[in-house]
């Protein structure tokens, strides 16, 4: 198959957010609160989130017994014995019925609020933002490649806040452009590439160094985890970013690569000059550093390898910085 598509540095669909946007979203609100908070979620969590200092900010997973992927979201300590994740829309059920299946003799509550109004902060400079506006409670909102926070709001807050970082020099763009930036990121979504069919690790490996402690001890799911890291994190697949000349493919549309299904995708979204997509590709695909050449719904592609996470000595609420091996 010849390689009709530009060169990743010549893709319109390549470039990070350098300024800051601003977006209204809806998310579940997880509550667990009381005296046995922290012991029941560090026995249920793949995060050490006994460690965690009051409003520090991490990734999780809460997984199924057999380590499959119950739920994933962004936890925060809000208070010694109170702890809030933030999760996808529509997610905040399965958290729920997941975290009431072993609460036996626990002082704990759990209430799930669904669709609170939160306001998505992404791009560079976003940190110098939200210390100009003043001392809301952003979370950082742990995304590879691009910074960010997100901001739990109620009632008239929603336009106050929008108000003032607007007027800090954001612009407010829609929810099609922050998944076009999730898409970019390699952040998987529930519903879209986290169901409770998926195994832990198919989704990146910047996922498990930002979800899960090797070294807090035991937790509910561990075994499957600790079993495919010890081997190298070898899964028969794993989920990659596509930049498609065409409209965005539909789920489900397969990915060729030499004229083979390597995989399909997905979710996609419209950017300037075509699209993008996340897709899983099969452990025997090889893709090139640069990315390789492949055909989605007709159209040229390219299909990138995961990012992966560069050291840093980021507290856990401020995920470290990744490449995406090109």
């Amino acid at each position: 198959m010849s390689d009709s598509t530009p060169p990743p540095n010549a893709s319109p669909t390549s470039n990070p957010t350098d300024h800051p946007v601003v977006v209204r979203v809806t998310r579940d609100l997880v509550a667990v609160v009381g005296p046995d908070a922290a012991t029941y979620l560090q026995g249920q969590l793949s995060q050490d989130v006994a460690g965690l200092a009051v409003g520090d900010s991490t990734w999780t997973f809460v997984l199924a017994p057999q380590g499959k992927v119950d739920g994933w979201g962004r936890i925060t300590r809000v208070a010694d014995d109170a702890f809030e994740v933030l999760v996808d829309a529509g997610a905040g059920e399965a958290w729920e019925a997941r975290l009431r299946r072993f609460l036996l003799r626990t002082k704990a509550d759990i209430t799930v609020t669904p669709a609170v109004p939160v306001l998505a902060l992404r791009g560079e400079g976003s940190a110098d933002v939200v210390a100009a506006t003043g001392p809301d409670a952003w979370r950082p909102a742990g995304w590879p490649a691009v910074d960010g926070f997100d901001l739990v709001l109620a009632g008239a807050a929603a336009e106050d806040a929008v108000t003032r970082v607007v007027g800090a020099g954001v612009v407010e763009v829609g929810a099609a452009e922050l998944e076009a930036l999730r898409i970019r990121a390699v952040v998987p979504a529930w519903g879209s590439e986290l169901d409770a069919d998926t195994i832990p690790a198919t989704v990146g490996q910047w996922v498990i160094d930002a979800s899960v402690s090797f070294t807090k001890g035991c937790y509910t799911g561990q075994e499957l985890v600790a079993r495919i890291d010890s081997r190298g994190g070898n899964v028969p697949r794993l989920l990659h970013r596509a930049e498609v000349q065409g409209p965005p493919p539909s789920p489900g549309t397969p990915v060729l690569v030499d004229d083979v299904e390597a995989g399909s995708v997905t979710s996609s979204a419209s950017v300037e000059g075509g699209s993008v997509a996340l897709c899983w590709v099969g452990r025997a695909v090889v893709v090139e550093p640069d990315g390789s050449p492949a055909t989605v719904a007709g159209a040229p592609a390219r299909v990138f390898s995961p990012p992966v996470v560069a050291p840093s000595p980021s507290a856990p609420s401020v995920p470290g910085r990744v490449s995406f091996g090109r």
